[in-house]
């Protein structure tokens, strides 16, 4: 039996374009989500290296280097183990949740200040896009 391309149902032509653009959109989000997290790293390692850490090349860890780049360049390094413990009691884990976003602010408000930027930064660095921009001007700026 063959295909007969004049006489077919034209929702199959349409379920197989919408099934290709949302393939397309996955794989254009992909490289996007890829080129991101490669310009975050290397923003990450150079405030790293501004800051004079030991081990700049941490912000390449998926996910969590640049938090580990904030938090070292914070030096508070007891607040993190009260959430993680927050986080398995479950009542506690939705404030914990909350009181670890704010410290993620305290400790790129520090981070900012240790690379000689204005700490309110910080605040901006909650707003996705703008966040990016001031990351990657603390990282590769020259004052």
């Amino acid at each position: 039996m063959a295909f007969d391309l004049i006489n077919a149902d034209p929702s199959s032509y349409l379920a197989g374009g919408v099934l290709a653009f949302l393939a397309g959109m996955m794989v254009l989000f992909v490289i996007v989500a890829i080129g991101l997290y490669i310009l975050m790293s290397f923003a990450y390692m150079a405030i790293g290296k501004k800051a004079k850490l030991k081990s700049p090349g941490l912000a390449w860890i998926p996910g969590v280097g640049p938090l580990i780049i904030a938090f070292q360049t914070s030096k508070m390094h007891w607040w993190p183990w009260l959430l993680i413990i927050g986080t398995f009691i479950p009542v506690i884990g939705v404030i914990a949740s909350i009181a670890f976003t704010v410290f993620v602010v305290i400790w790129h408000w520090k981070m900012f200040e240790a690379v000689k930027k204005p700490g309110w930064w910080a605040i901006l660095y909650l707003i996705p896009l703008v966040g990016l921009i001031m990351v990657c001007i603390a990282a590769w700026s020259k004052k």
